[in-house]
């Protein structure tokens, strides 16, 4: 049993913004590197250099502060229900009890490295609340629909989904069919869900980090498939059966939340995100 990858990179760089970009901080979470726990000179890796790597860093530290900005909207909504779709490492759980509390929580990832994550909390100290719901789901074999409602999710109630960092692994066809399963989610239901623009719509000082990037997905054995225009994405969601969708730009995070650094710290545009309500 291992972590992804992925998940791992994820939560160190959202270490290193703590740790070494200014304050203030646009997300403060070092549980993930308490859980990842990472080998002597990790930060010496190539994709821990802190500068070369920043906007890719603003960009998971910003989505991540976006997710949990609109958690508190929905909770003050009624919302009780929070889906993470390829949950990885995070902490939403362990850094925010006060908040998550006020939903049942359900992480939905693959069983290896989910099991993993279990033992890691538990060698923590973090105790499962009742409110936390693990899902194991081998998506080549499972119906994780299924597998989410046997875990006590309630279909007929409305919930918050966040997919984050997770349709450019998954076919077009994939998405889409993600798309329409979420879209029959109870009236006032919301899926926030990120997406990578093409690469020739990125300016090209960032397409060479993304060309970086790619080349590391591949050699990790998951290689990045699916590209979408921002128009393209909001029709897709409307298409595919919710009742609007709206696109949070790269620039629009800057604007909330990098606005007043004087660092230069900024979001990459390469990632961009859909915000689609039933």
């Amino acid at each position: 049993m291992t972590p992804d990858n992925t998940a791992v990179r994820v939560a160190l760089w959202r270490a290193i913004h703590v740790l070494d970009d200014a304050p203030p901080h646009v997300f403060d979470d070092r549980v993930g590197l308490r859980l990842a726990a990472p080998e002597d000179g990790w930060r010496e890796r190539p994709d821990m250099e802190p500068r070369n790597t920043a906007p890719m860093r603003a960009g998971i530290v910003s989505r991540a502060r976006f997710l949990e900005d609109l958690l508190a909207e929905q909770a003050e909504r009624g919302v009780d229900q929070y889906v993470v779709l390829g949950a990885g490492l995070d902490t939403f759980a362990q850094r925010r009890p006060d908040l998550a509390a006020r939903f049942t929580v359900f992480e939905v990832d693959q069983p290896g490295p989910q099991a993993w994550k279990r033992q890691r909390l538990s060698e923590l100290g973090f105790d499962l609340p009742p409110w936390l719901r693990l899902v194991p789901v081998d998506f080549e074999v499972d119906a994780w629909w299924q597998r989410l409602i046997e875990a006590g999710f309630d279909p007929t109630r409305p919930a918050l989904v966040a997919s984050a960092g997770v349709s450019m692994y998954l076919t077009r066809e994939a998405n889409i069919a993600t798309l329409r399963q979420l879209s029959a989610l109870a009236p006032g239901s919301t899926l926030a869900t990120t997406f990578l623009l093409p690469l020739e719509l990125v300016d090209p000082d960032e397409q060479r980090m993304r060309r970086f990037a790619e080349e590391g997905a591949r050699r990790s054995g998951t290689p990045f498939l699916s590209f979408f225009r921002p128009d393209e994405m909001v029709r897709l969601a409307k298409d595919a059966g919710f009742a609007a969708a709206r696109h949070i730009s790269a620039a629009e995070l800057t604007a909330r939340y990098f606005a007043d650094r004087t660092d230069g710290l900024r979001p990459a545009e390469s990632e961009q995100i859909i915000v689609a309500t039933t």
